[in-house]
């Protein structure tokens, strides 16, 4: 019971930053944008949280600099691409590229800095009932943090204004723009949650997942977010399944790795998230997702006529 209440925590740990990531890039998408810079942001906001923990900060302030870290970020790719209208995609690429040396040159001097994990709740008597007492009771605030946006996120979509707004952007932004809704503005501020979202990934895994900083850390955690998109059919009820089958593959390998099961080189173990990314994205190409899911205008430009 022990050893699979531990599992089941290191699937949750690392499914949580992939779930932040992925709901962020969900709202920008659904809104018509295409951000392909969340590798980029996620490594931003981790060493931005790390270095004002390792500086004597706060933990929430530490995680509010990351969000912050994460929307800078995305205000920059918002000028690029929703004001002087360049290509979305080579702009995503360049913010990753961006977001990676950065990051770098932030983190050059906290290599090696130890920082103290986020601690865990614990609440008495709930947090000790055997299995589903830490899996429900005995998790970080970020755990929690992500399902709420999630939740937040599914019932703003599908239940309010602003939600109808943000899908109108996207699937027709021409239609949106008559019907008087500020397109530009909306893809603004989805673009900017997205941001804080992955920058709030990002400080999961340096303040949670590895309490330390390394250059690259992300490990292409950014690209699985971006996968989980379309592997959810842009719908924020399945990311969280998709989340945790992604961190699920995660876990495996490592375990796999740890006891030896196969035969097998590591490194071609510690493909295997990966694989799965690219399986699952080629199985959804080959027929299994309706091309009518995707927003109709995900990518394409707007300017509003003068």
């Amino acid at each position: 019971m022990d050893a699979l209440a531990a599992t089941l925590l290191s699937v949750v740990t690392a499914a949580t930053p992939l779930l932040l990531a992925a709901t962020g890039e969900l709202v920008v998408e659904r809104s018509g944008v295409l951000n392909l810079g969340v590798e980029g942001m996620m490594l931003t906001g981790a060493v931005a949280g790390f270095a004002v923990l390792a500086a004597g900060g706060a933990p929430a302030v530490a995680v509010a600099a990351a969000a912050l870290a994460g929307a800078a970020l995305a205000l920059l790719f918002g000028l690029l691409t929703l004001t002087l209208l360049a290509n979305q995609v080579a702009s995503g690429l360049a913010l990753t590229i961006f977001g990676i040396g950065l990051s770098a040159l932030l983190g050059a001097e906290l290599v090696g800095t130890p920082v103290e994990r986020l601690p865990r709740l614990s609440l008495a008597g709930l947090s000790e009932l055997p299995l589903v007492g830490p899996l429900l009771f005995g998790q970080d605030p970020l755990v929690y943090l992500a399902l709420a946006v999630l939740g937040l996120t599914a019932w703003t979509l599908r239940h309010t204004h602003l939600g109808r707004v943000i899908r109108a952007c996207g699937d027709d932004h021409e239609a949106a723009h008559a019907l008087g809704y500020p397109v530009i503005a909306v893809r603004y501020g989805a673009v900017l949650f997205g941001g804080a979202m992955a920058g709030l990934a990002g400080a999961y895994l340096s303040l949670v997942y590895t309490p330390m900083w390394a250059e690259g850390m992300t490990a292409g955690r950014g690209w699985i977010a971006l996968a989980l998109v379309v592997f959810s059919a842009w719908r924020p009820g399945r990311l969280l399944v998709g989340a945790l089958l992604f961190g699920g593959v995660t876990i495996l390998q490592l375990h796999a790795q740890a006891l030896g099961l196969f035969a097998v080189p590591a490194q071609l173990l510690s493909m295997l998230p990966y694989l799965a990314t690219i399986l699952v994205l080629a199985l959804l190409a080959g027929g299994l997702r309706r091309r009518s899911e995707a927003p109709a205008c995900l990518g394409k430009p707007f300017r509003p006529p003068a």
